[in-house]
């Protein structure tokens, strides 16, 4: 039952690994869409930089699934090799992807109002003039029409992939 969760642990680092790889080569193309948005809307396009707000795969991006993958992969290898905290980690780690994941999936169904909380957090009152529904729908568009399946099946393979790694090694 290891290599299952093993298996299962891998198919969530690809996954993962997807979310920097889809931002990175079309994110300049979402950009570009959010910035005629703006400028439709009156709003300067350098409001995004002078916010640091990005639709590329840079920082935090990148960095936090590159993360999950890196530790899904190293739990994957563990569960492979049988070692004696193969379980444990399995538990603990895919436990928090299952948490994580669902914060990502509430933050996309919840993107509107939270990018609108935080443009006026931000205390920039250009910024706090952008109209986000039009302006986050202009960014989405703008990626392949796959892109959406993609998440769907991302998140069901993270979601599977990981319960069935968490019932797999209950059951070594």
């Amino acid at each position: 039952m290891n290599t299952l969760a093993a298996i299962m642990q891998l198919l969530v680092a690809v996954a993962f690994v997807s979310i920097p790889v889809v931002r990175h080569r079309y994110g300049h193309v979402a950009k570009a869409a959010a910035v005629a948005e703006l400028r439709r809307q009156n709003v300067r396009p350098e409001v995004l930089e002078e916010n640091k707000l990005r639709f590329d795969a840079g920082g935090h991006e990148t960095a936090a699934p590159a993360t999950v993958a890196a530790v899904m992969a190293v739990t994957a290898g563990l569960n492979l090799a049988d070692a004696g905290l193969a379980a444990l980690m399995t538990w603990i780690f895919s436990s928090l992807v299952l948490v994580m994941n669902a914060g990502i999936v509430y933050s996309n169904l919840t993107a509107v109002k939270s990018v609108e909380t935080a443009f006026r957090r931000k205390g920039d009152p250009e910024l706090a003039r952008v109209e986000v529904a039009p302006f986050l729908k202009a960014a989405e568009d703008a990626f392949p029409r796959w892109v959406r399946a993609q998440t769907y099946i991302r998140n069901t393979v993270v979601f599977l992939g990981s319960t069935i790694a968490l019932v797999a090694v209950s059951y070594v």
